[in-house]
Formats: structure tokens, sequence, C-alpha cells
């Protein structure tokens, strides 16, 4: 089961499973109160996380995954990630009022996408993270076998012609359109069902 909190300008996603729960994105800094009554208003308790893991480390998408993390949350890095989960650190130091805290990755838990299946198998969801880099080159989609897919700030598929011919865009949407989609869930605009 999929749930969507939309709390902030990122669209965040809660998904259940049989083993654990998987958070997909956060949003800015200082958006930790209204996400607490987000998941209130939807009956999920912080405790109901298991993980969080984020499509990419621009700052709209994990602004407060170290303060989710002190509440006994888990890191999933995509190994490709590794090298950008500080690349905001700069942008969110500049407002002292968000007093943000950097990721500490020592906790993380990595994998590689080849691993990814096996690992949400084993906490009861079916289906794989891929690595979709035409936004940016830490940029992943969570891609279930119920056929919703969960592709973060990748453009939107009915934009693919306005782009002409960007091959890695293009590369991107055969990938995710090779697994037979239904819904396609973005972080910024509404879903298209396919």
């Amino acid at each position: 089961m999929v749930s969507k909190l939309k709390y902030g300008n990122t669209n965040t996603f809660f998904i259940r499973g049989i083993e654990g729960n998987l958070l997909i994105d956060t949003d800015y800094a200082g958006t930790l109160p209204a996400f607490y009554r987000t998941l209130k208003e939807n009956n999920i308790k912080i405790s109901d996380i298991t993980y969080v893991l984020a499509t990419h480390y621009h700052p709209d998408h994990m602004g407060i995954v170290s303060e989710i993390m002190k509440q006994g949350v888990r890191l999933l890095l995509i190994d490709t990630q590794c090298q950008y989960i500080h690349f905001a650190d700069e942008i969110f130091n500049r407002d002292k009022r968000l007093s943000y805290e950097p990721i500490n990755a020592d906790n993380a838990i990595i994998i590689n996408c080849k691993e990814s299946r096996d690992f949400m198998q084993n906490i009861g969801i079916k289906g794989e993270i891929i690595s979709t880099t035409s936004h940016s080159k830490d940029s992943i989609s969570l891609i279930l076998d119920n056929g919703i897919c969960i592709v973060g700030d990748l453009e939107p598929i009915e934009y693919l012609e306005a782009y002409g011919k960007n091959i890695s865009l293009e590369n991107d949407w055969n990938c995710v359109m090779s697994h037979n989609p239904k819904i396609i869930y973005y972080s910024h605009v509404n879903e298209k069902v396919l």
C-alpha cells in the first residue's frame, strides 16, 4: 500500500511492507513539524517508518532525513548516491534559522540497484530500485511489481518530445516503461495513470 503525503512542495510517499515500511523522500529542511502533522492525519507514527530513501539529494528531497534518522529510522542509500548526500549542506547552512544537521551516513544501509529487489523482498515490498540519472547523477526511481512507479524529479513522460533528442531522458523512460507501469508518481506534479 502506498500513501502519498503532501506537507510542503515535494510529494513524499509511505509504502507499507510486511517486515518493514519505507518512506520515499522528505521535503525541505524546517518542515519537520508539518511532516509530523501529516503523519498523524494519515494514521502513521514515526515508529512505523523503518527506512527512508531519497530519490536524489537535492534540498527539497532530503531536508529532514537527518532529523528522521534521530527517531530511529534507517537511511537506505544506493551506492551511486553516496558521494551526493552532502550536496545540499552548504545551501542549508546559509540559513541559520533552519539549524540543519548534515546526514550521518555511518549507519546507512548501502546497497546497489541490483541488490534492491532482494532487499525490498526481505521487508515484504515487491519491487526494485533503478537508476534514472537524467535529472541528476544520483537520481533513482522505485518500481513496484503492482505497477506503481515513484520517479522523483524525472521529467514527466508527456514532456518527452519537448526535450528533443535527450538520450539520457529517453533511456530513463524506456527503462521505467519496460516495467509496464500503471501509475507514475512524481515529486512535484500530479500522478499519471497509464
